[in-house]
């Protein structure tokens, strides 16, 4: 997975506040997407997405990134 991957997944889903809905504009699947979400925070050490079973909401370094 490079850079670019983990930056698309997080502006897209950043977009529309959905895994599901991102995963279907960049064509893989949700869990690809979240996978990609969750290395890129690991990479920068903070998260991006509060997750919730439903919801998707950015945190408030979000915006920021």
């Amino acid at each position: 997975m490079d850079s670019l991957t983990s930056l698309t997944s997080f502006v897209r889903t950043a977009e529309t506040l959905s895994f599901v809905q991102a995963a279907r504009l960049l064509g893989i699947s949700a869990s690809a997407v979240g996978k990609n979400v969750a290395r890129l925070e690991h990479k920068l050490g903070v998260r991006l997405f509060n997750r919730s079973t439903r919801n998707v909401s950015l945190t408030a370094e979000g915006p920021h990134f």
